[in-house]
């Protein structure tokens, strides 16, 4: 008996893992999707493919290397295609936008070159990057508090009561508690989904490939991936004692992303922030087992994949503003996170602070959004900012020394 009680324990955990990751982010990526001009039916193929195939690649991981490694969609990847909208040349310019990104992430595991070249933004910049693309999201639920208390208040309340005695399961009692407002709508209309809404299906798209979306769209989403999945998930993972296979797993998540691209999934990659939940001693007191709690976690996906086309059409069926709601608050935590990164270091907190409200702005240049934009005036500013520090001035004018290199080469 206590055997079973023993083995049910990491797999008790990849459930929880695979819930929580799931749930905490679903409407973000799903406004993601939409915003990038997917109809209800690419969005949902899209989220089929991405479920399946961060699922099948944490089983693949776990399996091969027994450890407890989990992928993920990139939540903050699906935050930058809300804020970059809709490209020039709609959904197939995206998708494109998609396979660029795939084939950066694919050569970032076989070209080890690849991962230096990102490690030389510095980290400031890369973090206000994100930090404006986040602060419009996370603003969003204030703006539907506004509109519709009656809807949007019960969802900020729980969230907010759920985080300070269970943080872990704020996200996804908000999102708990958005459903049950939708059903309460859906019951007073008097109209329900039809079954052809739970059949799940993959939608392949044709990609058409633009440099307005490549500069905008795929450049910020693999720098997003990278700096704010890939690199994290493996510090947390360090943490726990797991030393990850770098390449393979950047390898098979690349694969991943490839595969999804042409159905709508914008990105996969290590897991972060839900890592923890199967890498951590709560999974298993043995190190060693913990790998059944991602093996769990990745097939958990696989099985709530298939049901993503129901739950989209059901957030798409809500009333304005919940989604966004509870997208909202499920980005805080990362917009909290970003904007400690950014500021963390005193001397380049100018240069974030221009690349953060460049981000926010929203502005859209040649056909290029600002997330892109933010990076290459962050990259500018705090360059320009670290060669003046590093440049001693005296009495008689300026005298120059050898340059110090820069942290972040």
């Amino acid at each position: 008996m206590d055997q079973n009680v023993s083995k049910a324990v990491p797999v008790s955990a990849g459930v929880v893992c695979a819930l929580v990751g799931f749930t905490s982010s679903f409407a973000v990526v799903l406004a993601g999707l939409r915003a990038a001009g997917a109809n209800s039916e690419q969005a949902a193929s899209g989220l089929t493919a991405l479920s399946l195939a961060m699922g099948l690649s944490s089983v693949l991981l776990a399996w091969k290397f027994r450890m407890p490694i989990t992928s993920a969609w990139s939540t903050p990847g699906a935050a930058l295609l809300i804020s970059t909208g809709t490209a020039a040349s709609g959904w197939p310019a995206a998708v494109g936008a998609f396979l660029v990104t795939a084939l950066l992430l694919l050569a970032t595991g076989l070209w080890p070159m690849l991962a230096r070249l990102i490690a030389r933004i510095p980290n400031s910049v890369a973090q206000a990057m994100l930090a404006g693309v986040l602060l419009p999201l996370c603003i969003a639920p204030v703006t539907a508090l506004a509109g519709d208390p009656l809807v949007i208040a019960p969802v900020l309340l729980v969230w907010l009561v759920v985080s300070v005695i269970r943080p872990r399961w704020a996200v996804p009692a908000a999102f708990g508690v958005a459903l049950l407002v939708l059903a309460v709508t859906l019951f007073k209309e008097g109209s329900a989904p039809p079954v052809s809404a739970w059949i799940p299906h993959l939608q392949a798209t044709a990609p058409s490939l633009t440099v307005a979306a490549v500069t905008g769209i795929a450049l910020p989403l693999y720098v997003v991936t990278m700096a704010a999945q890939n690199i994290p998930g493996v510090a947390v993972m360090k943490g726990f004692g797991y030393q990850i296979p770098w390449r393979p797993a950047l390898t098979v998540t690349g694969v991943a992303s490839l595969v999804a691209a042409p159905f709508g999934g914008h990105a996969v990659n290590l897991a972060a922030i839900s890592a923890a939940l199967a890498a951590g001693p709560d999974a298993d007191p043995n190190p060693r087992r913990r790998w059944i709690a991602a093996f769990t976690t990745g097939t958990v996906y696989c099985v709530l994949g298939l049901a993503s086309t129901g739950l989209t059409w059901a957030v798409l069926a809500a009333p304005a503003g919940l989604v966004q709601a509870v997208a909202g608050v499920a980005l805080l935590g990362a917009f909290a996170g970003a904007c400690a990164g950014a500021m963390t270091d005193e001397s380049a907190r100018l240069p974030a602070a221009v690349t953060l409200i460049v981000a926010a702005s929203g502005t859209t240049v040649a056909g290029v959004g600002s997330a892109f934009w933010a990076l290459v005036v962050g990259v500018i500013a705090h360059r320009l900012f670290r060669t003046a520090s590093t440049t001693p001035r005296t009495l008689s004018g300026l005298r120059r020394y050898p340059r110090p290199r820069p942290l972040w080469r």
